[in-house]
């Protein structure tokens, strides 16, 4: 079992200036103690022969190839815009005189 008291719940609270009130404190006594008891339990498998790692289960890409295919040509894509210039979309201004 930790050794976090809610004396040392408070004295923490007031170096770090944070107000707590005693049903906080209490609380933080045994969240903080159970936070320590687990680290405690890790340290203790945590030996040089278990390989550091940052995920417990490997990553890999599930991405897929990227392969060029069959585009759109402008006038293609053009053809759905509600407004175009021929070249380009066109859409209204959303900013005032200011840009």
């Amino acid at each position: 079992m930790s050794e976090i008291t809610t004396d040392v719940v408070s004295h923490l609270a007031n170096l770090a200036r944070i107000a707590l009130s005693p049903k906080e404190i209490e609380s933080l006594s045994g969240e903080l103690g159970a936070i320590l008891d687990n680290v405690a339990k890790v340290s203790e498998v945590a030996t040089p022969d278990v390989p550091m790692t940052s995920h417990p289960i490997p990553l890999f890409n599930v991405f897929r190839e990227d392969v060029p295919g069959e585009t759109l040509t402008a006038a293609q894509a053009l053809a759905g815009a509600p407004e175009h210039d021929g070249a380009r979309f066109k859409v209204s201004a959303i900013l005032g005189e200011e840009q």
